[in-house]
């Protein structure tokens, strides 16, 4: 019974692969999609190199808080997706 919950807590190989590479997509998407809002909301290009010196301090924490938010949602709905992805495919597979 022991060996059944731990195979039933961890995911599957698929399951990582998949997020692994749904992460990465959205994570890329994520990107892109910083990079236009920004632009279109502060007129400036987003910063590259939050070390610059050029860069104000409050406009490399505000980008870098605004980029870690969007990195955590983007990886929850990759994960999310991915699983619910395998969970339909696995409950087509045991009703065929």
């Amino acid at each position: 019974m022991e060996s059944e919950l731990s195979e039933l807590s961890e995911p599957s190989l698929g399951v990582k692969i998949g997020t692994v590479a749904a992460t990465f997509a959205a994570g890329w998407v994520a990107q892109k999609l910083i990079k236009i809002v920004w632009e279109k909301a502060t007129g400036h290009d987003a910063p590259i190199d939050l070390d610059a010196d050029d860069i104000p301090i409050v406009q490399a924490i505000t980008f870098a808080a605004v980029t870690g938010g969007v990195a955590v949602l983007a990886r929850r709905l990759a994960r999310q997706g991915v699983t619910k992805a395998v969970d339909r495919r696995a409950r087509s597979i045991s009703v065929t």
